[in-house]
């Protein structure tokens, strides 16, 4: 083994088309470090994974929870069932290569808790329509990707809240709550296999919701609609377009992005937010309506605001 880690993989799926890919990717990372993955598929998925899968690999199933999304109940198990206190937790469409874990494990010597950067690889279309946001993200304060390097004592041992549908976000906030430090790798790129067309366009409402969680944030999203229809004789959309691929540019220039984010991808920004500013007007009736639909659930909470776990927290303490 060359990294000091485990890598923990949560999985839940109802098609195998990828099986053979993902298995490949498995055996080349039990040479590098531990692998667990936290399996909550169907029987018979589970049985195909288990087949498929390198031997070296544990295959868990989740431990009972009353947690709403699956994945959170299977970070919990595998923090649960560690080997290791440095955890590399990640997507299963997450693809790391040896360099790029060595230097996020590494980053972990001045943080509880590293952020990476995804690139999607292939681009297709719609990946580079996603891309966009993540730029935007990355320009005004960094996106979330789909891997996360934890120090597993920076949760504690009540973990993180599973009844909230922005996951990633509540585990960083649960971590800053604990006095935990953020680390916001902008530089450190860690590829990711794009969706498929299909499930691209299911997660555009989840991804709309999630913005509940950051207000200002969904009040700017609402707003948008509004000032573009009362701007519209102006040249106030083209404006907006305009100012959506600029950020994106920014976020794509910054700490070396230009080297693998593609050009076209700032352009897909007004698409992008003219997309946001459609949705954002759905999420409030599906709020009122008990949340959104996410793995045969409706989960109301976006994540938890980070005033609310650190004031939990300190009640804690006492």
């Amino acid at each position: 083994m060359i990294v000091d880690a485990e890598y923990l993989l949560p999985l839940r799926w109802t098609d195998d088309t990828d099986l053979e890919e993902l298995a490949d990717y498995l055996s080349r990372l039990v040479r590098w470090l531990p692998v667990t993955v936290v399996d909550g598929s169907p029987a018979a998925g589970f049985a195909r994974h288990r087949a498929a899968f390198p031997d070296a690999v544990r295959h868990l199933r989740p431990d009972p929870s009353t947690a709403l999304n699956g994945k959170v109940a299977g970070v919990l198990t595998g923090l649960r069932h560690r080997r290791a206190e440095q955890i590399v937790i990640a997507d299963d469409d997450v693809r790391y290569d040896r360099a790029g874990l060595l230097a996020a494990v590494d980053r972990l010597r001045d943080a509880d808790l590293v952020r990476p950067r995804n690139v999607f690889h292939p681009q297709p279309w719609h990946a580079r329509w996603d891309t966009a946001r993540s730029l935007v993200n990355r320009s005004l304060g960094g996106d979330y990707p789909g891997t996360l390097v934890l120090r597993a004592d920076a949760l504690g041992t009540a973990g993180y809240d599973g009844g909230v549908l922005f996951e990633n976000l509540e585990l960083i906030r649960t971590v800053l709550a604990r006095g935990g430090r953020v680390c916001r790798a902008d530089d450190l790129y860690v590829l990711r296999r794009p969706p498929s067309t299909g499930h691209f366009w299911r997660q555009r409402v989840r991804q709309a919701y999630d913005s509940l969680a950051q207000p200002p944030r969904f009040l700017a999203e609402l707003a948008l609609l509004p000032i573009a229809v009362a701007t519209r004789r102006h040249g106030g959309p083209a404006l907006i377009a305009l100012a959506a691929i600029a950020v994106a540019e920014t976020g794509r220039r910054r700490q070396g992005g230009h080297s693998v984010y593609p050009r076209s991808a700032a352009l897909w920004a007004p698409v992008w937010l003219a997309e946001r500013a459609l949705l954002a007007w759905l999420v409030l009736p599906l709020r009122a309506g008990g949340g959104v639909r996410y793995a045969g659930h409706r989960v109301a909470h976006a994540a938890t605001p980070l005033r609310a776990l650190r004031h939990d927290h300190d009640q804690e303490s006492r």
